[in-house]
């Protein structure tokens, strides 16, 4: 079921939610936290449906914040609409959608604070843009946890590094959840014969891929081994993550994904297996970011102390290699 209160207001649209749960027994019992989706106007559906997946692990009220950019809000008339999505419209959630214009979306905590569950935790996620400092934001202040997505920034590796330095414990990034089958797959690698310890390790992808420079923070902090950072440039070959390759006294380890779903894992004295690394969807990362409403200290450690050991990211290769144990990166 849909319902469309255009031009109104959030209690209006809090009394619409009362009305609708007792006229069609739609409850809110259940619903473990509230999702907060901050987005523009015209981008809200591609988040909607992921969050509708994700709810059916994750029963919640989602509540969409749409707006305009600042150039066209400065010249809209204020107004807010509302539509609110229950039932077979919204998965296993509640979906309250908002589109605030003009002066309306300057606040918008006053926006959503009516319409969250009482004593719910609250998640903040920004699909897109996400604010300078996300846990000083208005959204970001009275959210748990707080979700952004770099590699949809102008400048992933940037935007990465923007993280590194604003790391409010409770952030987290997908470029960080779209490494989980990476990771677990590499530590299944080491926790199989010969129990050789890694001497080094290579890491390439796509130069706009941050997930590519979290993997080797990752690695450089877990195996406290140098680690050399490879990228392509943009649009000579596909993105995300490419491979890795752990060297060992015995030979090189490698685990290359020259295919979207399909990686080839590689090594000394053993047959070479195809393996299923697939590229995660949106709905995948969403759904895991939500069993876990504590900070993420793994990610904490990988971000503010592992990235910037890898130094300054470069669109050239080969990229930069990291001395373990040492403050100073050779870039090149």
């Amino acid at each position: 079921m849909i319902v469309d209160l255009p031009d109104t207001t959030t209690s209006n649209i809090s009394k619409s939610l009362v009305k609708i749960r007792e006229e069609g027994g739609a409850v809110a019992l259940g619903r473990v936290l509230t999702l907060v989706i901050a987005t523009r106007l015209g981008h809200e559906e591609e988040a909607i449906e992921a969050a509708n997946d994700a709810s059916r692990e994750h029963p919640m009220r989602v509540i969409v914040l749409s707006t305009e950019d600042e150039e066209h809000r400065r010249s809209s008339d204020p107004r807010l609409d509302a539509q609110i999505r229950v039932g077979g419209d919204a998965g296993a959630s509640e979906v309250v959608l908002l589109r605030a214009y003009g002066e309306t979306a300057s606040d918008e905590e006053s926006l959503v604070t009516g319409l969250l569950l009482s004593d719910a935790p609250v998640v903040a996620w920004w699909p897109r843009h996400a604010p300078d400092v996300v846990a000083q934001s208005p959204l970001g202040r009275i959210a748990q946890r707080r979700i952004t997505d770099a590699a949809e920034s102008s400048n992933p590796q940037a935007a990465l590094q923007h993280l590194s330095r604003t790391y409010t414990p409770g952030d987290s990034d997908f470029a960080w959840t779209r490494l989980t089958l990476w990771r677990a797959q590499l530590a299944a690698v080491l926790d199989q014969p010969p129990y050789e310890p890694v001497l080094g390790a290579r890491v390439h992808g796509s130069a706009d891929s941050p997930s590519t420079s979290l993997l080797a923070a990752w690695l450089l902090l877990e195996l406290d081994v140098p680690v050399e950072l490879e990228f392509t440039n943009p649009g000579t070959a596909a993105t995300g993550i490419h491979g890795v390759v752990l060297h060992r006294q015995s030979g090189d380890v490698r685990l290359e994904r020259e295919l979207p779903n399909v990686a080839t894992l590689e090594q000394p004295g053993q047959p070479t297996h195809d393996i299923s690394l697939p590229r995660r969807s949106l709905r995948d990362c969403l759904a895991e970011e939500l069993r876990r409403l504590d900070p993420d200290d793994l990610f904490g450690e990988v971000i503010q102390k592992g990235l910037p050991r890898l130094g300054a990211p470069s669109h050239t290769r080969p990229i930069a290699t990291v001395q373990s144990g040492k403050d100073e990166a050779t870039v090149r």
